[in-house]
């Protein structure tokens, strides 16, 4: 029955993931009313409910256009499934905006198959990934996405392999700059936000133990999928996949790398988990299989928000 309703994509079906998102939205917010006090708390409630929107909506535009799915909102359901496993999420704006950040770069790496605008899209997507550092450091790490993207596509032009720096210079300079105008310390908030740790031991109840470990399961269950199928899925789009699969353990380094450990910073995995969720499901199998793994995963993802209230 699930699989009936979002294997089309319509603007039905997206009003319906918008509708969701929004209802869940606001019963996680509505715990604490304490952002109704200002004009600018309101605002900033609002803002971030945008950029999650707007989330959702680019990782299944990336999916859609660049052939790594058929004309579903599968990629945005799961998105959204995966967001109802860590609703504290909701309430970290740095790391929403750095997830948005990130995926503007891959929808440009994504796009580099088609060789068109190489460089425009190298420095697009590099530029992209040192913004999303300035709101949560470790995602720098996908400018790793950025050299492997070159080595796949574009690497016999040496100005590819300079362009980054390039990027780096660029973000440099206006982090400079800022934080000239509004009077930051620039070295003391690079070596705060640069720290590693490693434990994860950060659990404050069992229900969040238990979301982590539900969601590492999931995962494991669509990245096995993937590996498993991926020899058989067009040649054209081995690298687009490969790239999806290297931002997915990119992102789990991100989360073993940075301090003040939580499980929200898992978010930078969503993306990239969503599109290998809705290539499992498209694959040819049995209809039953298909709303067996919709129904358990609706399930998971309902006990950990509502859980987590």
């Amino acid at each position: 029955m699930i699989t009936s309703v979002f294997k089309k994509s319509t603007p039905l079906n997206f009003s319906l993931v918008f509708i969701l998102i929004l209802v869940f939205y606001f019963l996680y917010q509505i715990q604490d009313l304490a952002w109704t006090n200002t004009a600018i708390s309101i605002f900033q409630t609002v803002g971030m409910l945008c950029v999650l929107l707007g989330s959702v909506f680019l990782t299944s535009f990336i999916a859609k256009r660049n052939g790594l799915s058929r004309d579903s909102t599968y990629t945005a359901f799961f998105y959204f499934l995966f967001l109802l496993f860590f609703p504290s999420l909701l309430d970290n704006p740095n790391l929403i905006l750095s997830n948005f950040f990130v995926l503007l770069a891959i929808r440009r790496l994504i796009s580099l198959q088609t060789l068109k605008g190489a460089k425009e899209k190298i420095f697009d997507a590099s530029l992209w990934i040192f913004i999303a550092a300035l709101f949560q450091f470790w995602s720098i790490l996908y400018i790793l996405l950025v050299f492997i993207s070159v080595i796949f596509h574009v690497s016999r032009d040496y100005r590819n392999w300079i362009i980054p720096f390039v990027a780096l210079f660029a973000v440099s300079i206006l982090f400079v700059a800022a934080s000239l105008i509004f009077n930051i310390d620039s070295v003391a908030f690079l070596n705060e936000n640069s720290k590693i740790d490693f434990d994860i031991d950060y659990f404050t109840n069992n229900y969040q133990n238990v979301a982590f470990s539900i969601y590492l399961t999931v995962a494991l269950f669509f990245v096995i999928s993937m590996f498993s199928t991926l020899s058989n899925r067009p040649l054209l789009l081995h690298a687009s996949y490969k790239n999806i699969i290297v931002s997915f353990f990119i992102g789990i380094v991100v989360f073993v790398l940075s301090a003040n450990k939580s499980n929200e910073l898992l978010v930078f995995t969503f993306a990239p988990l969503a599109i290998m969720a809705t290539s499992h499901i498209e694959i040819a199998q049995p209809k039953l299989k298909e709303e067996i793994v919709l129904f358990v995963l609706l399930g998971c993802s309902m006990f950990c928000f509502f859980s987590q209230l």
